[in-house]
């Protein structure tokens, strides 16, 4: 999945086609080798927003070569795209290459039929419109991106960063985004199911709940409970719970199994662990119990997923 396609035209918007670039198109080598070769495609001076013309491959026929193709949003979601563009994504659908598109590009990618019969997002506020002029299209308004193998859609602008972290994990595994996360000083993951609407994106430095995550994550081993959170917390239960929805969008439980799961996957990279230390040390408890989990979420068995992105450091 090296090769990227960025799909520019005109009313496409500069903010979401600039983190496709600042991901897929700054060589990071250092990172993961070989990185992704990113081009962008579009007419010969193409407007991003209202700010800036950018030179672009003319043209759209090479992008249904590309191994992955990047739809941005769309300026105005009720003008018909180019047609062009629609013939160009539907050849790189046809050809089987991965398509994702950034908060209302999925309008584009709706209007070139691709996304019929799928479960997508957009941003909350087009969502309604979305599911009403496309009823074939299953619009899920609530989540930050989905994942629907080979097409991947995202809510907005922060969103758009998370679907291609999202994405780059999955071709070269957590600590490669996680890394990338770091340096671009953003949350290294946020799972696709997350709220779009929630009170914070993360809790505020010197909070109860910033305190208790990270004790919570350097005792991953350790079999811990809601009560237990609550007690370091100096909260009730109830109320702890309802932070942590209001926060993270999920329970406490759920951001614990995640926060196993992504140990888990950061040490089947990194060591020569066997499964079932690495369920020890994760919390899981035992071998099977890690592997169903494991499989359920990442979709491939632990040790196919160490054969993968199992890296010397």
């Amino acid at each position: 999945m090296r090769s990227v396609a960025l799909v520019l035209y005109e009313g496409a918007m500069l903010f979401e086609a600039a983190t496709a670039v600042e991901v897929f198109g700054v060589v990071r080598d250092d990172i993961a080798d070989p990185w992704y070769d990113l081009t962008v495609y579009g007419p010969r001076s193409a407007w991003l927003g209202e700010l800036a013309r950018v030179a672009t491959a003319s043209g759209f026929g090479p992008v249904a070569g590309a191994d992955t193709v990047v739809v941005p949003s769309c300026h105005d979601v009720d003008a018909e795209p180019p047609a062009d563009v629609v013939a160009a994504l539907r050849a790189a659908h046809a050809r089987g290459a991965r398509i994702m598109s950034l908060c209302t590009g999925a309008f584009v990618l709706a209007a070139a039929g691709l996304l019929d019969g799928r479960r997508v997002t957009t941003h909350w506020a087009h969502a309604a419109d979305l599911a009403r002029r496309y009823p074939e299209v299953e619009v899920d308004a609530d989540v930050l991106y989905v994942d629907d193998d080979p097409v991947l859609t995202s809510a907005g602008k922060a969103a758009c960063m998370d679907l291609c972290l999202h994405v780059v994990r999955k071709d070269h595994g957590a600590a490669a985004a996680n890394t990338l996360a770091r340096r671009l000083v953003v949350p290294p993951h946020r799972s696709g199911g997350q709220a779009q609407f929630i009170a914070a994106p993360s809790p505020a430095t010197g909070s109860p709940l910033e305190a208790v995550m990270r004790w919570s994550v350097e005792r991953l081993h350790e079999p811990l409970t809601v009560e237990q959170l609550a007690s370091r917390a100096g909260m009730s239960s109830r109320n702890l719970a309802r932070h942590f929805v209001a926060t993270t969008g999920t329970t406490p439980l759920r951001w614990l199994h995640n926060q196993r799961l992504h140990r888990a996957q950061e040490l089947l990279e990194t060591t020569d662990l066997a499964v079932d230390l690495i369920a020890d040390r994760t919390g899981m408890g035992t071998a099977a119990t890690l592997r169903r989990h494991f499989h359920r979420t990442v979709g491939v068995a632990p040790d196919q997923y160490r054969r993968t992105f199992r890296r010397d450091r």
